[in-house]
Parts: structure tokens; sequence; C-alpha cells
């Protein structure tokens, strides 16, 4: 049987470049994390909204 790592949601946000999408890791709250994969044009849109919600 392999190995299991925990689940937690304890550790930084993650962004890294995996093939040709962009992989971003958030912590949850109470464990787990998710992770979406999106393309370049579709991160800079979402840098956009949240650089208008932030100011």
């Amino acid at each position: 049987m392999a190995a299991m790592k925990p689940r937690t949601g304890d550790g930084p946000l993650e962004v890294t470049k995996e093939g040709r999408g962009i992989v971003m890791r958030v912590p949850l709250e109470g464990g787990g994390r998710l992770v979406v994969e999106m393309s370049a044009e579709e991160a800079s849109a979402l840098g956009d909204a949240l650089k208008n919600v932030a100011g």
C-alpha cells in the first residue's frame, strides 16, 4: 500500500507553471486545497479582477 500524505490547508498560496497551463493551489480553512488550472489569458483576467476588487 502506498504511503499517504496528509491533506492539510497549512502552507502558502502556490502558483506554478505546469506544461502550457498555470496551476494555483489555495489552502482552505478546515483543511485541503483548492487546485485550479488555467491558461495565461485566464490568469491575467483573474489578476485584473482581483486588482479591481482589492483596490
